[in-house]
């Protein structure tokens, strides 16, 4: 009687690992494969809804929606550029901020929890109920604010003119202009950063909460200074996890440009079903290739820890 085969630790994590995913395979199949089937017919066609019997009939047009949206349509390439560019500058900047919080916040101090909280209550306030009910108290405040909406304003002009002189200070030192532009924007929007950086901030977390505390009892008795235990134990520990971050990031970057509220208004505002297919395909294509890009360039520097 043969032995039953029995499965190694490899492929028992394995077999775990494909049962996790399963369940999004299925999903994506079923349901989003479908929808992409039906953007790129819509992409080459040009849509009729027929409100009176129901239903939409398509005609072929080869490629004149993608040859409108590019040669005719007033604002998508300025849209496309700026959605890249954004998500250009932000993605390094909340993955970089989100792993130096994430660092302050795994030590122990009083009132850990409650400062963790803080850092992800931008996550709920951005949900679409807490939003529209904080846009509708802020309109019936606005009345009674107008004083303070204007010295805020005020204080907002001084604040442009001290960081104009910051800029031209540290141009006047030989700092190279692309540098102060990319320094300048990330400044101008902090608040965003923050905001965007709740769900990365607790997978660092947990990504150095699962580094053996014995690496870091081996670099203090060789000696390690703080700065060489950070780029010699925690930063290889954990790039896998920075490679989820820069993917997620990336992909909210996405959901929340405005190439996405362009298409948006086209679809359901201008009823032109073929055009707002293209812009979300071109767009969905491009961020494509970032994540492959990015994605591909980081994975070959990643140490995997087992």
């Amino acid at each position: 009687m043969k032995k039953k085969k029995k499965l190694t630790l490899l492929q028992k994590r394995s077999l775990m690992g494909y049962l996790f995913v399963l369940p999004w395979v299925v999903g994506f199949l079923v349901f989003y494969v479908r929808s992409l089937v039906m953007t790129g017919q819509f992409a080459f066609s040009n849509m009729t809804i027929d409100a009176l019997k129901g239903g939409y009939t398509l005609d072929f047009v080869g490629i004149e929606n993608f040859r409108y949206a590019f040669t005719v349509h007033p604002s998508f390439k300025q849209e496309l550029t700026k959605s890249v560019m954004n998500m250009l500058i932000d993605v390094p900047l909340i993955t970089f901020f989100s792993l130096f919080m994430a660092m302050l916040l795994n030590k122990k101090f009083p009132g850990r929890f409650f400062v963790r909280a803080i850092f992800f209550l931008p996550i709920i306030l951005n949900s679409g109920a807490i939003s529209e009910a904080m846009d509708l108290s802020m309109k019936m405040m606005n009345g009674g604010v107008s004083t303070q909406v204007a010295e805020a304003a005020t204080a907002g002009n001084t604040m442009a003119l001290d960081i104009d002189y910051l800029v031209s200070m540290f141009m006047n030192l030989g700092l190279p202009a692309s540098v102060l532009d990319y320094i300048v924007s990330a400044v101008a929007r902090i608040n965003d950063i923050i905001a965007a950086s709740g769900v990365q901030i607790i997978i660092f977390i947990a990504a150095l909460q699962s580094i053996p505390g014995s690496m870091y009892e081996v670099a203090k008795i060789e000696g390690a200074t703080g700065y060489e235990t950070f780029w010699k134990v925690t930063f290889p520990m954990v790039m896998p996890h920075i490679i989820t971050n820069v993917v997620f990031t990336i992909v909210d970057s996405f959901t929340e440009s405005s190439v996405v509220d362009l298409a948006y208004d086209v679809a359901f505002k201008q009823y032109n079903y073929g055009l707002s297919s293209v812009f979300s395909l071109v767009s969905t294509v491009i961020t494509c290739v970032i994540l492959v890009a990015i994605c591909g360039f980081i994975q070959k520097r990643t140490f995997y820890y087992n």
